[in-house]
């Protein structure tokens, strides 16, 4: 009876896993919305069987060819832009499949009780931030994986010595490497499982850097390109390169920035919460050294590197998303309480749950979009924002008049102010696509901008607000205050403002 019950319970993960990994995994409805994964995409369009450089070198070649070569194999064609795009997601959905089985298998290193293993496990999958980059076409979810079955096979090395998990660990995290090159941080756990043994830590090494080469060639074959690539990026997430789209970073305290406006909303308050409270039982695990060498400190380097970064992106952090449930779910099985620990359970499941709506409903831009086809004129006059990958409104049957007004260089001329303000006088309507602008744009550096949205906001501009367009999938928290990209490429919040 207790096998059948537990084929039931490994069933019902199971489909919970691919349901919450899968659904709507064509979210956008035909627009593309998030710039990495349209970056890779166009990549993957460059490529031919005759001429495999990408000619894109933010990311290794690895999950360009993977589809490109997929896609090739199944058609015998190349794939279109939108194929590409389906195909990079797919590929993200994939990888994070094979996260939770890895964690299945490390799950019983941490739970001695099954039932504490399939809490765990929930909560992995439940993560929102999880289920996010599962649905974005980048590397995140790749890089994810790495990191766990790196840390699956630091276990397995230390129980016992194999070669053939030496092998498999610089085939893995070559994989990572031809992904992205921070993937080289990885190597930390299986280093500290050989114990900094020099052989082995060489053959392991030459294992990734052969695979990761091999999976990846083109980033030495035009190593220059690859190097002025890596030069730019490297200077735009120190801060030495201003762009516009890191306007949000400035002034932001390392660590804190990540504590207070990225952990939170990624694995859900619940979470976070019940983690720092297991990180503090966990202390007392029979098991604890082994765990702390090769899960907790890795990530804690890892978190201390990329955490002092000026560029602070969600995506930085992902392959530390899954320290949080791992500490929750501790400190959930030793509560002695069987009916406080079902609700600290529900709870810690609840925003995940909440924030699957995102994918069981049209585009939040699409809504919008057809909202105003409905409810506004012929010829109205739409005052919004540059910047964003995809401008609103889309695909309406009304003949707009769309001013999109670059404010990102608005205090850098004074004529750009003006033509603001006879932009305003023209309007009839004032939409806001975003939190882009309006959150980063603010205090003595951007005078001009903050003064602006003031003025809009309190209705000074000569403007009200009719409607507000947002999914409603979030849990306590608003994401508007989380980091900008948490919300911008597949929730915003879109507000419209009319002419009184």
């Amino acid at each position: 009876m207790f096998f059948n019950k537990k084929k039931l319970t490994i069933g019902f993960v199971i489909g919970c896993l691919l349901f919450s990994r899968f659904v709507k995994i064509n979210w956008g409805d035909g627009f593309f919305f998030h710039p990495d994964e349209n970056n890779m995409a166009r990549a993957i369009t460059n490529l031919s069987n005759t001429n495999l450089d990408p000619h894109f070198y933010a990311y290794g070649q690895f999950p360009l060819y993977l589809v490109y070569f997929i896609f090739r194999g199944v058609t015998l064609k190349s794939p279109s832009f939108a194929q590409a795009v389906l195909g990079l997601r797919l590929t993200s959905a994939v990888f994070s499949c094979l996260t939770i089985y890895c964690f299945y298998l490390l799950s019983k290193e941490v739970f001695r009780c099954f039932n504490d293993q399939i809490i765990f496990l929930l909560f992995l999958i439940f993560s929102p931030g999880l289920i996010q980059i599962a649905h974005f076409g980048t590397t995140e979810s790749i890089l994810v994986f790495v990191f766990v079955f790196d840390i699956y096979l630091a276990f397995l090395l230390k129980r016992k010595y194999q070669f053939k998990y030496l092998i498999w660990a610089g085939i893995i995290t070559g994989v990572g490497v031809a992904t992205k090159i921070t993937a080289l941080v990885f190597t930390l756990p299986i280093i500290i499982a050989l114990k900094f043994s020099l052989l082995p830590t060489v053959y392991y090494l030459l294992i990734t850097l052969m695979t990761g080469i091999g999976l990846s060639p083109y980033s030495l074959i035009n190593f220059p390109d690859f190097l002025s690539s890596m030069r730019y990026e490297t200077g735009v997430a120190r801060g030495a390169t201003k762009v516009f789209y890191t306007n949000q970073f400035l002034s932001t305290k390392p660590y804190w920035f990540q504590i207070k406006n990225i952990f939170p909303y990624v694995v859900g308050l619940p979470v976070f919460i019940f983690s720092c409270l297991g990180l503090i039982k966990i202390r007392h695990h029979r098991n604890f050294k082994t765990i702390f060498s090769f899960f907790l400190l890795p990530s804690l380097i890892y978190f201390l590197y990329f955490g002092q970064l000026y560029v602070k992106w969600t995506r930085f952090m992902a392959p530390i998303f899954v320290v949080f449930p791992l500490l929750a779910a501790y400190w959930i099985s030793q509560l002695k309480s069987k009916s406080f620990k079902s609700i600290m359970i529900i709870l810690a499941i609840l925003p995940g749950i909440i924030f699957l709506n995102l994918y069981l409903r049209p585009d939040i831009r699409l809504s919008a979009s057809q909202w105003m086809d409905e409810n506004l004129n012929d010829g109205s006059v739409i005052l919004s924002e540059a910047g964003n990958i995809v401008d609103l409104p889309l695909n309406t049957s009304r003949s707009f008049m769309v001013r999109n007004f670059d404010f990102y260089n608005l205090e850098n001329s004074p004529d750009k102010l003006a033509d603001l303000y006879q932009y305003v006088e023209r309007a009839n309507y004032i939409l806001v696509p975003s939190r882009r602008v309006f959150k980063n744009q603010t205090g003595s550096r951007f005078p001009s901008s903050s003064q602006y949205y003031q003025d809009l906001f309190s209705g000074q501009l000569g403007f009200s607000l009719v409607k507000t367009f947002q999914t409603p999938n979030y849990f306590i928290l608003d994401p508007e205050n989380a980091e900008e990209t948490w919300t911008v490429f597949d929730q915003p919040k879109i507000r419209l403002y009319a002419r009184r």
